[in-house]
C-alpha cells in the first residue's frame, strides 16, 4: 500500500486501525463538503433556507447562518459523535493510559451499522471492494475540498464563478 512517509513501519496493528478510522471518517465528510460546496453555491438565493439570505463562496455561509442555528448544527454533530465513539472506542477507563483513542476489537473502522439503503454487500470480497471504492474516493474528496477552501480564501469568489467566467 501507498506510505510514502513511512508512518505504517512504526505503527502496531491497533494505531493503523485508528489511522483507518481517521481516513474513513475524514474522507466522509470531505465527500459531504465537496458536494455542499457545489450544492450550496448553486441554490444561493433561491432556497427556502434561511429566507434565501445566504450569499456568496461557500466558506462564508456558514457565517451567515443565524443566530442558533449554529448551536443547533454543533449539537447534532457532538450527537453524531458521540454514537460513532460508543460504537467504536474502548471506554476509557477501561483503557490502558498509554493507549488513548483504543478502538474495540470487534469494530471495523467506519463500520457505525448505518445501512438505510441496505447497500453493504454479504459477499467478504464485494465489501472489501466498496471499501476500497469509499477509501480512494474520501482521498479525492478530501483534495477537493482542500483545493475548493483554498481557491475560495485566494479569489474570494465562489467554485462555480470560476466555471462561468
Amino acid at each position: 500500500f501507498f506510505d510514502p512517509l513511512g508512518f505504517a513501519e512504526k505503527a502496531d496493528e491497533k494505531t493503523l486501525k485508528r489511522y483507518r478510522e481517521a481516513e474513513v471518517t475524514h474522507g466522509r465528510v470531505a465527500m459531504l463538503a465537496a458536494v455542499g460546496f457545489l450544492v450550496g453555491e448553486a441554490v444561493e438565493g433561491s432556497s427556502f433556507l434561511f429566507d434565501a439570505q445566504i450569499t456568496g463562496p461557500a466558506i462564508t455561509h456558514f457565517l451567515q447562518v443565524p443566530d442558533g442555528w449554529d448551536a443547533l448544527i454543533v449539537g447534532f454533530i457532538a450527537a453524531a459523535e458521540t454514537q460513532r465513539v460508543q460504537i467504536g472506542w474502548v471506554d476509557p477507563k477501561d483503557a490502558s493510559y498509554d493507549q488513548p483513542g483504543l478502538l474495540k476489537d470487534d469494530y471495523y473502522p467506519g463500520d457505525i451499522g448505518f445501512d438505510p439503503l441496505g447497500i453493504k454487500p454479504e459477499d467478504p470480497e464485494e465489501l472489501n471492494l466498496m471499501i476500497t471504492k469509499e477509501l480512494q474516493n474520501g482521498r479525492l474528496a478530501m483534495l477537493a475540498a482542500a483545493g475548493f477552501l483554498a481557491q475560495e480564501a485566494v479569489d474570494g469568489k465562489g467554485i462555480l464563478e470560476h466555471f462561468s467566467s
